[in-house]
């Protein structure tokens, strides 16, 4: 598989036939997507490999009040968890959301889980005098787990990027042992999706690249 079309069918892939991810295949993901940039090349990036069921559905568990926000604010056509517009809903209207069980499902059935972590003391967060949500740091940390899911689909295998359990950062580090000054930045399930996908949809390239200015003209061929 070429580098093109690895970009263009590499999809989030959340359902797996059960068909183990040996190390050795793991390995030599890992193994290339180590060369992924980070800020200064400090290489902060840390990944924990978690097989274990009970701690993976430990983590999952942990999620439910995440998912409960997710699903609420979906329902109620808001953007969940962005940090621009305050939801409308009560603590009270999210407490009553029922938790989704397809929503840990891959953490819990996946081949293996992925932990992915970064060392806040190597990062350089140029924006954390900005008065926004924190960005910057995760050019450190990204880059290497979409290197690990280009080399999990060129091997057969697939997963999905996913960020809802890391706002109980706490106990998960409490669980995994990790140090107090590194940061839980996604947890990747991986595994043997049951369909590959071939077509993804994704905006053109005219609404998401324009010239000289945000409101500059598209950028066309």
């Amino acid at each position: 598989m070429d580098l093109n079309e690895a970009m263009r069918t590499t999809f989030a892939a959340r359902q797996y036939t059960g068909e183990p991810l040996p190390d050795a295949v793991l390995y030599n993901i890992l193994d290339n997507a180590r060369f992924a940039p980070s800020g200064g090349n400090r290489q902060g990036n840390r990944v924990i490999i978690v097989r274990d069921q009970i701690v993976r559905d430990r983590i999952a568990d942990l999620m439910a009040p995440m998912v409960k926000r997710y699903m609420a604010q979906t329902k109620a056509g808001e953007a969940p968890f962005n940090t621009i517009v305050s939801t409308r809903l009560s603590a009270a209207d999210i407490d009553a959301t029922p938790v989704s069980a397809a929503m840990t499902t891959a953490l819990r059935t996946a081949s293996v889980l992925l932990v992915f972590t970064v060392d806040l003391k190597v990062v350089a967060s140029m924006d954390q005098y900005l008065d926004r949500v924190g960005i910057v740091s995760g050019a450190s940390i990204y880059p290497f787990v979409w290197n690990v899911l280009l080399g999990a689909r060129q091997a057969g295998f697939g997963g999905a990027l996913t960020t809802l359990a890391i706002a109980a950062e706490p106990a998960i580090k409490e669980l995994l042992g990790i140090p107090a000054d590194f940061a839980v930045c996604a947890l990747v399930p991986l595994g043997k999706p049951v369909k590959q996908l071939t077509r993804l949809r994704r905006r053109p390239v005219e609404e998401l690249a324009v010239v000289e200015s945000f409101d500059g003209q598209s950028f066309r061929r």
